[in-house]
């Protein structure tokens, strides 16, 4: 067992998981993946049984074909013999979830012990949402140990996310409803909370009088590729924006919880969003940019544009947004949160940056600039965080200064396996801790802030501003005022 399981372990229910689109690209490449790592860590028990639930036609030993032929991507390098573990706790059940009785063969598999803890991933369209959750409650699989997990994106603008969690609510308490969000369980977001709560140093310095802006980047090298038309629909603000960001930007701007409770911290990030200055049509114009992925080079090979992908050539999706935020609060009044996501950008990668204001007055008699200190939280590619700040160049000739960063690299720090975000996130539903998950009205006001965002661009008739694939966005940032994007 390394470090990170050691404050975790202990006894644990049985669960039955049951996996709707079991045989998705998420359930292959991340569900089925942490489960066997927390089999590993001795924190799932062999007891627990997966159900993978599919349309397709299966047979029993196709699906474990199946599973076996993807998990030995999904795992390569783990021992055969280990993962033939998680393969044997797998069950096949094929449902078509059109159909009213769509469940019935999955009702005899479930163990009717009531302290089993019973998990209902929905890994699907959020469109069949509320067709698996009432034919759950038609089969009366639901009960006091259910939980439900609902992966992003739910609905594609507040009536309709309004209307899906309604549909929900109506069948599992919202104690039991767990909106996922990966980002939040990524190590590097975890311990933003234990940097700014622990460290006197840094909450001291967390507000207006001494940040000139926040900026938050979640970027991307790959285009929409497969996911094409289904991309289409959402687009880079309601894709990234309305949940990734927005999540973000909440832990960072959030006031100190009373405890680290589930409903306290929630209650924090709540308040965030209702203080989010909500866009009007001067605002849109020089606060928001759009633009769409044109070909272009990306690691030396020509790629295709976006609409090069679709099957819509006239589409006015964004593929790239950038927003200037303001937070009308006591702490953050008049500081930007710059926030920016894009797909064929020039690389993979997603931070935030806390860009500190600079000295008042400089000592020194050269008139050389001092740079301002940053914090840089990075969650991708690699996890690390790293302060930058001004140290003497060594040496005699006066005093010679310039940016220096300390780095926290987690891959150097801490030499155990590095846990994936849904590994924590997983057995977070599995033990009922909901603090990593969304609440009911945080979704709504994310998505009250989106709508006034893309409602003001079909009035306004904003169109999107072309970027080559490999480049950085538009490049046209008014809504900077004089900043810089960090790279």
């Amino acid at each position: 067992m390394n470090e990170n399981d050691k404050h975790t372990t202990g006894a644990l229910n049985d669960a039955d998981i049951v996996v709707f689109g079991g045989l998705g690209d998420l359930a292959i490449r991340k569900l089925y993946p942490a489960l066997f790592h927390r089999l590993q860590a001795g924190q799932v028990n062999t007891n627990s049984k997966v159900y993978a639930i599919s349309r397709a036609e299966k047979t029993p030993t196709e699906f474990t074909d199946l599973l076996k032929e993807k998990l030995s991507v999904s795992l390569s390098g783990e021992k055969p013999e280990d993962v033939q573990k998680l393969i044997d706790m797998c069950v096949y059940v094929r449902a078509d979830l059109s159909q009213d009785d769509a469940l019935a063969d999955l009702k005899p598999h479930l163990r009717e012990d009531k302290d089993i803890v019973r998990v209902f991933y929905f890994s699907t369209s959020s469109s069949l949402f509320g067709s698996i959750t009432k034919n759950l409650s038609a089969q009366n699989l639901i009960n006091a140990q259910s939980r439900v997990v609902l992966e992003k994106p739910l609905g594609n603008d507040s009536a309709s996310s309004k209307a899906i969690n309604d549909e929900i609510s109506g069948y599992f308490d919202e104690s039991q409803i767990f909106r996922i969000d990966h980002y939040l369980g990524k190590e590097t977001v975890q311990n933003l909370m234990v940097l700014r709560f622990t460290n006197d140093l840094y909450e001291n310095a967390w507000n207006s009088q001494n940040i000139e802006n926040v900026q938050i980047t979640v970027s991307e090298s790959l285009g929409v590729e497969t996911r094409a038309n289904y991309y289409d629909k959402y687009g880079a603000l309601l894709d990234m924006v309305q949940n990734h960001l927005l999540q973000l930007l909440c832990l960072v701007a959030m006031e100190p919880p009373s405890v680290l409770g589930a409903d306290n911290v929630r209650d924090e990030k709540l308040k965030v969003l209702k203080s989010l200055r909500v866009f009007d049509e001067k605002m849109i114009q020089e606060q928001t940019a759009k633009g769409q992925y044109v070909k272009g080079t990306i690691d030396g090979e020509r790629v295709s544009g976006y609409l090069d992908e679709l099957d819509d050539a006239n589409s006015n999706t964004e593929t790239f947004v950038a927003i200037r935020a303001n937070i009308d609060n006591w702490r953050w009044a008049g500081v930007p949160f710059y926030l920016r996501t894009g797909k064929r950008m020039s690389k993979r990668h997603s931070e935030i940056v806390i860009n500190f204001k600079n000295v008042p007055h400089s000592v020194f008699p050269d008139d050389k600039p001092i740079d301002n200190n940053k914090l840089i939280i990075s969650l991708q590619p690699e996890e690390r965080i790293e302060l930058v700040q001004n140290v003497k160049v060594p040496g005699p000739g006066g005093y010679r200064y310039k940016p220096t960063s300390l780095v926290l690299d987690y891959s150097s720090s801490f030499t155990d396996r590095f846990p994936e975000a849904y590994e924590r996130l997983i057995m977070d539903v599995i033990r009922g801790n909901q603090t990593l998950f969304m609440r009911k009205d945080e979704v709504e006001a994310s998505w009250d802030w989106v709508d006034s965002i893309t409602k003001l661009w079909k009035e306004s008739g904003m169109k999107n501003k072309s970027y080559e694939a490999g480049t950085d966005g538009p490049g046209d940032d008014v809504l900077l005022k004089g900043h810089e994007w960090n790279e």
